[in-house]
């Protein structure tokens, strides 16, 4: 196996939510200022956990071919609307419901993110590649101040991640050989799909995605190319 050589590198593809913002204490936070202006008791920690779980199950019925092609704010929709009734938020009107859905375009980076990106874009291009929708993403990039070269999302190749051909033509609209390109993400699964794609690799660790004490994906003993600490020891162990 060859070793690994950050100067074969040309460019960064990254996944966004948990691996570059923190989705789960953004919803909290939110649920949180609604609550408190509308008088709701709601466990916001379990309704996060429950949203984003209704995100893969959600992917699946496109996959199946129960639901068209649907981009990811459509389908946090359909989610959100089940948990409407499952955490007594029937109060809530429609502007407020639709408000709520897009807490999505609003999630805060980890504190590293932005100046990791910010050195990384000084040598490598850098852009998204996530299956959130373009459109969440500019937002997000414009709330969060996320500094993206490019904004790419399944929604492009109308293929949810961990596609393969996702990953593949991510590269060649970067201009770049899959081998020159280094997906970064804190989920083992989607770094493994890359791989196979033929991508290089970078694990970000992001501990506290699901909350404290709280265990995401399991990386095994699986090895990828990078793995590091968040996105200032990434640009560091690329760069020196």
């Amino acid at each position: 196996m060859t070793a690994f050589d950050p100067r074969s590198i040309k460019a960064l593809v990254c996944d966004v939510f948990g691996t570059v913002v923190d989705w789960r204490a953004s919803i909290i936070r939110e649920g949180e200022l609604l609550a408190s202006a509308k008088g709701l008791n709601v466990d916001w920690a379990a309704f996060a956990d429950a949203w984003r779980a209704g995100y893969p199950k959600a992917m699946d019925r496109v996959r199946r071919g129960e639901l068209p092609w649907t981009r990811i704010d459509d389908l946090h929709r359909v989610i959100l609307d089940e948990l409407l009734l499952r955490f007594d938020l029937g109060s809530l009107n429609a502007d407020e419901v639709d408000q709520l859905n897009r807490v999505w375009h609003r999630l805060t980076p980890w504190p590293d993110s932005v100046a990791g990106l910010q050195r990384l874009r000084s040598r490598f291009v850098v852009a998204t590649l996530s299956n959130g929708n373009v459109s969440l993403l500019v937002d997000m990039a414009k709330h969060a101040g996320l500094p993206w070269d490019c904004i790419l999302s399944a929604e492009i190749f109308h293929r949810y991640k961990p596609d393969l051909e996702v990953y593949r033509q991510a590269a060649d609209m970067l201009g770049f050989a899959p081998e020159q390109v280094l997906m970064v993400a804190a989920h083992p699964s989607d770094l493994r799909a890359a791989r196979e794609a033929g991508l290089k690799t970078a694990y970000v660790v992001r501990p506290l995605e699901y909350g404290a004490g709280r265990r995401g994906e399991d990386v095994g003993d699986d090895r990828f190319d990078v793995v590091a600490n968040d996105f200032v020891d990434l640009a560091e162990q690329l760069m020196g």
